[in-house]
């Protein structure tokens, strides 16, 4: 079941068109990363899924129905600009954005205390913003969006400003909500993070959305059709029984346990006739195709490769 649907949406602004025709569903109960290039239009779908603008043209449907005002208390938003008040002590501020979002000075100070507690953060409640790090402030703002429990929770480059000790933790708290039901948007140019958290990607480029999916089977979809053998004995022998056959990209002549070749075969139907032809000439110990990363894919997407 899909908990956001975005339909057709356009929106322009003068002479610059941000989003053209966008569409996407985000299954309920999943990270879905949000991807593209500075300028694509990703801000602006963000914006318009927490009805701070509307699309010129399309829709957005929430949990079966078209996106309403009262919809916001159930949608957690840190946006990529941070805004805490400086001068405010942090608790004070925390209780003020949860009284914002619905929850009693009581519910929302008791959850306070635990997600405090939780990020080892109990000493800052009576300091100031101004004396918070970035990562710091951060962390505060990060339990401001969740503390009201949403059922849709949008981060936008949540890792920014954080050590990776610290961005590994917030990692950890994000899949536990999608754990505990939450669905999540996860608007990144961090490819490595995609593939560690997210379930579903949608890439938006130039205003349009060019490639949607899971973010396993878009990285076999993909694929270059590279392999990496593993063998012992005669690299020169097997070069010769692969030749015209595929394309040797590198090797590795060094004496070791194994030694390794990367090879590309062009054409599906001849993978078993280049493992045949390897398994004769030299002792195979392996043959695996290596999948391109995110970021691969990414760059290739944003310049027409794919």
């Amino acid at each position: 079941m899909d908990l956001l649907t975005v339909e057709h949406v356009s929106k322009r602004y003068a002479a610059h068109t941000a989003l053209d025709d966008v569409s996407l569903a985000i299954p309920q109960g999943s990270v879905y990363g949000l991807l593209g290039p500075n300028g694509a239009g990703k801000t602006t779908l963000i914006r318009i899924i927490n009805r701070i603008t509307a699309p010129d043209s399309g829709r957005v449907l929430f949990d079966g129905h078209e996106i309403a005002p009262d919809d916001i208390y159930r949608i957690g938003y840190l946006p990529e600009e941070r805004g805490l008040y400086k001068k405010m002590k942090v608790g004070e501020q925390a209780l003020f954005f949860a009284r914002l979002k619905g929850l009693s000075r009581r519910d929302a100070t008791l959850r306070l205390k635990q997600w405090f507690e939780k990020f080892g953060i109990e000493s800052w409640w009576n300091k100031k913003v101004e004396e918070l790090s970035k990562g710091m402030a951060q962390k505060v703002q990060f339990i401001v969006t969740v503390l009201h429990r949403p059922q849709l929770l949008i981060f936008d480059e949540p890792f920014s400003g954080f050590d990776p000790i610290n961005a590994n933790l917030l990692k950890e708290e994000i899949l536990a909500l999608r754990d505990a039901g939450a669905t999540v948007i996860f608007s990144t140019h961090n490819m490595s993070s995609v593939e560690e958290i997210c379930d579903h990607i949608t890439l938006i480029n130039r205003s349009h959305n060019i490639l949607s999916g899971r973010v396993d089977d878009i990285r076999h979809r993909h694929g270059t059709n590279l392999f990496e053998v593993a063998f012992r004995g005669d690299e020169q022998a097997l070069r010769r029984a692969v030749e015209g056959r595929c394309e040797i990209l590198e090797g590795d002549a060094e004496e070791s346990v194994y030694q390794t070749l990367r090879l590309h075969v062009a054409d599906d139907d001849a993978v078993r006739a280049v493992i045949a032809a390897v398994n004769e000439a030299v002792e195979l110990r392996s043959f695996r195709e290596i999948i391109p990363s995110m970021n691969d894919i990414f760059i290739r997407a944003v310049n027409g490769q794919l």
